[in-house]
């Protein structure tokens, strides 16, 4: 009898547990404007073929989600400092479990709303936001980041902005990596090429 009361206990307390994830989820999805989306194998693999061999950091990513981009970089650029930013308690602490357990040394994860961290340090900026988030970033892209940083974005492109090149996924819903640098510095290296 004490077993079927503690099974039970524990299975009102998962699905309590879970049901507060999903509404800090909802909740923080509404306050941001964007719900944390993770980037789709062919996204990572585009915006890592992107970066050149050499890429050395810091790397930033705004809005990291579930971290699987983060990861991708932090291995692919083992001398490059990988930042994560990200609002979102869940995916944030679980990207911290995962780091916990599976620890990259060059990867960091932090909870902070990236509108208000200074991009002055980042060689490379890496984002998935929608576009009104795009629209804001591109105001603090022009007033922040140094000539010459490199801007990858996921799906959505910068308004108003050129981009350097622009890499179709050939996914199903037509989906692009879009490549631009900072202050009309010339573009170079391989985020030239589109093939």
């Amino acid at each position: 009898m004490g077993g079927l009361t503690l099974a039970s206990s524990l299975g009102v307390g998962l699905v309590c547990g879970l049901a507060l994830a999903c509404a800090s989820i909802v909740i923080y999805s509404l306050r941001t404007g964007i719900s944390p989306m993770p980037s789709t194998p062919r996204a990572r693999a585009r915006i890592l073929a992107t970066l050149s061999e050499d890429t050395a950091g810091p790397i930033y990513e705004l809005g990291f989600g579930w971290g699987n981009l983060a990861f991708a970089l932090a291995d692919r650029f083992p001398n490059a400092e990988v930042i994560g930013y990200e609002l979102s308690p869940v995916p944030y602490l679980v990207s911290l479990l995962r780091q916990r357990l599976f620890p990259r040394q060059n990867l960091s994860f932090r909870r902070e709303d990236f509108f208000s961290v200074p991009l002055e340090q980042a060689s490379v900026i890496v984002c998935y936001l929608c576009p009104p988030l795009m629209r804001r970033l591109a105001r603090k892209l022009e007033r922040e980041a140094k000539p010459g940083t490199l801007v990858l974005s996921n799906t959505f492109s910068i308004p108003g902005w050129s981009a350097t090149a622009v890499h179709p996924l050939h996914d199903l819903y037509d989906n692009r990596v879009y490549a631009y640098r900072t202050g009309g510095a010339q573009p170079q290296g391989r985020e030239l090429q589109t093939p």
